[in-house]
């Protein structure tokens, strides 16, 4: 009789269990079919990573998009502005993606400390509080990552405008001063120009005025995305020229040369940090090198001599 009572109340846990597991499952399927799909026709493609886990993204930022501030989408908007995608991410994508990051890190490193650490020579509750310690850092990790990784990449989009902007000018001073009127001289720089941030940005321009939007909106629009005081001054003058009537060669001319003149001193200054950031470097590996070189044979032969 103990042994039928046994039987059944392991099949009562056993038909209870797999209905909790058909309930959760239930549940996120439901879940899962209420996210419409996007519509991406008019969008830019998302950066590597984020296509790589693109449908866990897509879900969870429709769940947590009307938890966000509007003061904090428009912070985070800024940010994917200045980094050049704000037609690919949305503030909520951005946010769903450093709670994944932050999930697969830290399920990660608990799995690879539990991997390695066979032995648990400091006993179940010694390892059981590291592994919680790994999994909460890797978790930390994995949710500043994404927000590093925007950081450098609006760094690095800075560099690249600030040292594309002058030649990007020349350009449109040259077409201009040759006959052209602006929007044929915007066109003639995406044309012949190089490839990259600014190159992009006028073209964006170009589809802007296409589209409808008039030209010096349509400027603004770029000074606003860009938030950079040389291109800020570039559209000003721009505008408040074509208000005045002013002819446009001489005033691109000497936004021309005054931004060449701007990199210059910026890679100057670059080169007088040099010798500082390498001070730290010098003295903490190579002079330790460097005299362990140079005074192993002494102390060496003080040893053997007995001194």
């Amino acid at each position: 009789m103990a042994m039928d009572e046994d039987t059944l109340i392991i099949v009562v846990l056993a038909v209870m269990t797999g209905l909790s597991i058909a309930l959760v499952a239930w549940t996120l399927g439901r879940a899962v079919a209420d996210v419409p799909e996007e519509d991406r026709a008019y969008k830019d493609p998302p950066p590597v990573g984020f296509r790589l886990a693109w449908w866990p993204i897509q879900w969870i930022s429709f769940y947590i998009e009307p938890l966000l501030s509007d003061k904090r989408a428009a912070a985070i908007m800024g940010k994917l502005r200045k980094a050049g995608l704000d037609y690919s991410l949305r503030p909520a994508q951005f946010v769903a993606s450093r709670l994944i990051g932050a999930v697969l890190v830290g399920v990660l490193c608990d799995w690879l400390l539990d991997s390695f650490d066979q032995s648990r020579s400091g006993g179940p509750r010694f390892a059981e509080a590291l592994y919680w310690q790994a999994a909460l850092f890797g978790a930390l990790f994995g949710w500043a990552y994404p927000a590093i990784w925007l950081r450098d990449t609006i760094q690095d989009r800075r560099r690249a405008l600030l040292k594309a902007l002058p030649f990007f000018l020349d350009i449109v001073t040259l077409c201009v001063e040759a006959g052209l009127n602006f929007q044929g001289a915007l066109h003639q720089a995406v044309l012949k120009g190089p490839k990259g941030v600014m190159r992009d940005e006028f073209q964006r321009v170009m589809r802007d005025i296409r589209a409808g939007k008039p030209r010096a909106e349509a400027l603004r629009a770029l000074a606003q995305r860009l938030n950079e005081t040389p291109v800020t001054n570039f559209v000003a003058s721009v505008i408040q020229a074509e208000r005045l009537g002013m002819n446009l060669g001489p005033v691109l001319r000497a936004q021309a040369d005054q931004q060449r003149i701007e990199r210059f001193l910026r890679a100057e200054k670059l080169a007088m940090e040099a010798p500082v950031k390498m001070l730290f470097p010098l003295i903490a590996f190579i002079f330790p090198c460097t005299f362990i070189v140079l005074f192993f044979p002494i102390v060496v032969k003080f040893m053997e001599a007995g001194i």
